[in-house]
């Protein structure tokens, strides 16, 4: 997968799996947007990226802020002239359940990870319709869109809305020559999952809680899913439109 020339917009790229895609889409010749609200490894994975001979820049964004998204839009546009593909990787992990989540952490994670992708989505959209010639979109969902689990309660809600409205937006964009799909990630190792870990009382206990619900016996890694996401918004994907790839190790199927 070639992507030379091509400007792409990476939200949530400061670490973890969106780290991941930054850089691999880096190292496929893209020049990339790394987008987050954590300035300082936001800073570090643009800077790794021109370090290995790449084009980068870091933008600070709350993606739930809509003036933080049209500013975010603006630079980009600005820096690069132009943007060919968004990966909507920012995110709010939240491990609560249904009782323990107050209104404000229940809409503070719908804030960020539904409102932040219409956001972003509607914004590049726009742009990309203006520019008369197609684009991709990869946003992202998990298997908790549909599967339960007794906390991350926000979450899973957050997920499941990203997968339908996933779907919508495929069809409302297929006129334009815009793709627009998502991956559903399984258990994979970020700082996310040690987070989560730690929110359950006991980093060793949650993580092997956590393991022993992974049927390869291993949690996934962030290149894993990194290479989906790059599959997904390539040409060679060209037939594929409101898809919600899991990327789990067998976890929705077992």
């Amino acid at each position: 997968m070639k992507f030379s020339g091509k400007v792409v917009v990476v939200t949530g790229a400061a670490k973890g799996i969106g780290k991941a895609v930054a850089l691999l889409f880096a190292e496929a010749g893209a020049k990339v947007a790394v987008v987050d609200i954590d300035e300082t490894e936001g800073k570090n994975t643009s800077d790794e990226i021109i370090k290995a001979g790449g084009e980068a820049c870091f933008i600070h964004c709350d993606v739930g802020s809509e003036s933080n998204v049209l500013r975010m839009i603006a630079e980009v546009t600005q820096t690069f002239g132009t943007i060919d593909i968004l990966i909507n990787d920012a995110a709010l992990q939240l491990n609560k359940g249904l009782l323990d989540t107050s209104t404000e952490e229940f809409q503070r994670v719908l804030d960020v990870n539904v409102t932040g992708t219409f956001l972003c989505t509607r914004e590049v959209a726009k742009l990309m319709i203006a520019q008369n010639k197609g684009g991709a979109i990869v946003n992202f969902s998990s298997t908790f869109a549909v599967v339960g689990s007794p906390g991350y309660l926000a979450y899973h809600a957050s997920k499941g809305a990203i997968a339908s409205f996933t779907r919508a937006v495929a069809v409302a964009l297929l006129p334009y020559g815009i793709r627009v799909n998502a991956v559903a990630p399984g258990t994979t190792e970020t700082p996310g999952l040690y987070d989560g870990a730690r929110d359950t009382g006991n980093l060793e206990t949650g993580l092997a809680g956590f393991l022993a619900l992974q049927p390869l016996k291993r949690f996934g890694r962030p290149e894993e899913i990194a290479e989906v996401v790059l599959m997904l918004a390539s040409d060679e994907a060209s037939f594929v439109y409101g898809a919600v790839w899991m990327a789990d190790g067998a976890y929705t199927i077992i």
